[in-house]
């Protein structure tokens, strides 16, 4: 469902031709085609790149047009055309299918159609990482063991926890204390990674001790790896790209699985989260430091101009923190690389 709306309000965006008001600021590509097919894999991020130099622009486009309502979903095959109406540039799509009037209902298969943006990766990403605080994982139930006293548990097996189970709670995510995000400038502890392990089921319960099964596991489970109840994280199902409505100064402080740099389509921490009002769908631009160079002619240390390198867009907010999907990436982003509004 969620990727229903998303395509719905996305396309909205992509295909409601910009007022009159707008149309100098829209900047169409320089090789724009007047056609486009859509091809199985795209997703409207990418049709949109084919059309327009930012996609930055579909919130104005669609502010300025809210007369279009209702959009239809694309799918592989259709045809989108670049039109002028007035002198303004509009996308249409032509449908791939005819469709006959009938007495018979028929529906439209809402999975077949276009992504409004890869969001398998996000979904992957949601499912694995946690930011949580050393109190939160302090207090949550500990594993003490697996049967016939092994340390190492895998997918399947059964385990012994210690902890409060009162709340009845069935099913737990099972995460491993990680590094703490911290602020690179004021030194400010963000939050704490917990590292995905896997899942278990409750089976049984006495006093303080509980039995679990093991119904996922990332890695080996370990004694001493922490129980914490499951989280439904969803994506906000009205989120679209746009730029944020406050300034944002912000720094890369991670890269997901662990690495420094990212490219394309991996996933970054933030240093700004919802008391700076980031929201999701904010996108901002990254910059990487301009280097330092010698003036020859008076001997001086000087700093070339930081350097727009790429694009990324906030999916998941946090209060002091937020992860961000790369979109654009003209050169590989590092920790460190500054973010501001595009």
């Amino acid at each position: 469902m969620k990727n229903t709306v998303l395509v719905t309000t996305l396309l909205a965006l992509l295909l409601a031709g910009p007022s009159p008001a707008i149309a100098e600021d829209l900047q169409l590509k320089a090789d724009v085609p007047e056609r486009y097919t859509v091809k199985r894999g795209d997703t409207l991020w990418d049709i949109s790149a084919v059309f327009l130099q930012s996609p930055c622009l579909w919130p104005e486009i669609w502010h300025a047009n809210q007369q279009i309502e209702n959009p239809h979903l694309i799918y592989p095959g259709d045809i989108i055309r670049l039109v002028y109406v007035d002198g303004v540039p509009q996308l249409r799509v032509d449908r791939s299918r005819d469709l006959k009037l009938s007495p018979e209902a028929r529906s439209v298969g809402h999975a077949d159609a276009i992504a409004a943006l890869p969001l398998d990766i996000i979904d992957n990403f949601l499912s694995k990482t946690r930011v949580t605080d050393d109190a939160t994982l302090n207090a949550a139930p500990y594993i003490l063991g697996g049967q016939e006293r092994r340390i190492l548990v895998g997918s399947g097996d059964d385990f012994y926890a210690r902890g409060d189970f009162s709340a009845n709670r069935l099913n737990y995510g099972i995460y491993r204390r990680g590094d703490p995000y911290i602020d690179p400038a004021s030194g400010e502890l963000l939050g704490l990674r917990a590292i995905d392990v896997g899942a278990a089921k409750v089976k049984a319960v006495k006093g303080d001790i509980a039995t679990l099964g093991a119904t996922r596991a990332a890695q080996e489970i370990r004694i001493n790896d922490r129980l914490l109840a499951s989280e439904e994280r969803t994506l906000a199902s009205t989120f679209y790209p746009r730029a944020p409505a406050q300034s944002i100064e912000a720094s890369v402080i991670s890269v997901e699985d662990g690495v420094r740099n990212a490219g394309a389509f991996d996933v970054v921490g933030l240093n700004r989260g919802q008391r700076e009002g980031l929201q999701a769908g904010d996108t901002l631009a990254i910059y990487k430091l301009g280097d330092l160079t010698k003036d020859r002619m008076t001997g001086e240390q000087i700093r070339l101009p930081d350097e727009r390198i790429g694009l990324v867009m906030v999916f998941y907010t946090y209060e002091k923190m937020s992860f961000a999907l790369v979109m654009e990436a003209d050169r590989q982003i590092d920790i460190g690389d500054r973010l501001v509004n595009p």
